[in-house]
């Protein structure tokens, strides 16, 4: 009874109490303006809008390894949205993690990361929203097995692993460095993906496991730093044509999770924002190879990729010389932006093979990596037994690094084989 009683009264915030819904005249035109940049900046549409349902109004699932979790309405809909919240309570909501009822929310969302962005900043994302039409979308209830649902043990969670400022505020750099920083450590959150974590769901914040890279959803979050193994270390006009544009012939092209964050997300914001960004990460990937260096290396990719013609050729040559060879093959003396080079491919170099993977099963589509630029997937055309072939004939090919482990059981998990049929 007093360990109850002792959770309690460390879980409980008050509420706050609700307001009359305030009408889109309420608001500035620019501030609603700003707002919406950085509600794209946050990526706030992407988790908060389920397949086939209305912008902002909730219910998309995000998979955990508790169970399902959906994000909720943020319409100004009065009954299942935030059309009674103040702004006061959406700012606590924003940087605290609690709601205006006084539950906590789960860590999924990255109020951590929130907490360092400033007050006007959320209020101009709390003007955009409460400009959008209202939609009426009740809240998907967890599901997530008992205890781990129950609200209050989230306090335990914050005892834990919330601190203030965990992620900044980083200053020391240059007014665009610290600018960058603001944007990558707050709104865009960028280590809640590139990051791993610990057993209950914590992002690891020590200097060796921060930026190191994660799997996620299938996917696999790259490190951005130095210990990223892209065959042509990112510099900082490669990081920002990559988050401009969503891609660039040195790395391939933004595909996955990655992709809304560079098409529905950056793609809002102003160029020398994004350029901040750039100028951010590229100080924590560390000096870039020179102009000779990044030569050679470009021209020992290309010449790897020349095909050798009278000589027989392995299973995996054959199907890459079947499926990929007429599209990937570059034959000038630079790389081809639109034939991306495997060689140079950021996805061949991985530790993980999940993304090269998803792109041969799934393809790329004309909303992913470049504008209006497509590759088809073949998981209805290779076998998984194929898939693995080809990747490993790449990887020993057109690198020089290690083959990848467990190849065939990653292949399985994000293709599982037909069962047998009765």
């Amino acid at each position: 009874m007093i360990a109850v009683l002792g959770l309690w009264i460390l879980a409980y915030r008050p509420a706050i109490d609700t307001i009359a819904a305030p009408g889109a005249g309420s608001f500035l035109p620019e501030r609603i303006a700003q707002g919406e940049v950085l509600a794209a900046a946050g990526y706030c549409a992407t988790c908060h809008t389920a397949a086939g349902g209305a912008p902002y109004a909730g219910g998309y699932p995000m998979e955990t390894e508790f169970g399902t979790l959906y994000s909720t309405n943020i319409t100004p809909d009065a009954d299942t949205g935030i059309g009674q919240w103040s702004e006061a309570a959406f700012l606590r909501a924003m940087q605290q993690g609690v709601s205006r009822d006084g539950s906590h929310h789960f860590p999924a969302f990255p109020y951590q990361h929130f907490n360092q962005v400033s007050d006007e900043d959320i209020g101009a994302i709390y003007a955009y929203l409460m400009s959008l039409p209202p939609v009426n979308a009740p809240a998907k209830a967890p599901d997530i097995a008992f205890p781990l649902n129950l609200r209050m043990l989230q306090a335990g969670w914050k005892l834990l692993y919330f601190r203030d400022d965990a992620y900044g505020p980083v200053t020391g750099g240059s007014p665009e460095w610290n600018r960058g920083a603001y944007l990558a450590e707050g709104l865009a959150h960028c280590s809640a993906c590139h990051s791993p974590r610990n057993g209950l769901g914590a992002e690891l914040t020590g200097e060796a496991e921060r930026y190191a890279g994660a799997a996620i959803d299938g996917w696999y979050a790259p490190p951005l730093k130095a210990a990223n193994t892209a065959a042509v270390a990112w510099s900082q006009d490669e990081l920002f044509a990559y988050l401009r544009n969503g891609g660039t012939a040195l790395h391939g092209v933004a595909v996955g999770p990655m992709s809304p964050v560079v098409h529905a997300g950056l793609a809002r914001l102003p160029e020398a924002d994004v350029r901040a960004i750039a100028v951010y990460f590229a100080d924590r990937f560390g000096p870039a190879a020179d102009t000779a260096t990044t030569a050679a290396i470009v021209a020992r990719a290309l010449a790897s990729g020349t095909p050798v013609i009278g000589q027989p050729s392995p299973a995996g040559e054959q199907l890459y010389a079947a499926a990929c060879g007429s599209c990937h093959f570059n034959s000038g003396p630079v790389p081809a932006l639109l034939r991306v080079d495997l060689g140079l491919n950021s996805a061949l170099s991985a530790s993980d093979p999940s993304n090269l993977l998803q792109v041969i099963l799934h393809g790329v589509g004309v909303e992913e990596g470049l504008p209006d630029v497509m590759m088809p997937g073949f998981a209805h055309a290779f076998s998984n037994d194929q898939v693995v072939t080809l990747a490993a004939w790449l990887r020993s090919q057109r690198t020089s690094l290690a083959p990848w482990p467990d190849l065939a059981a990653r292949v399985d998990a994000l293709n599982p084989p037909s069962p047998p049929a009765p």
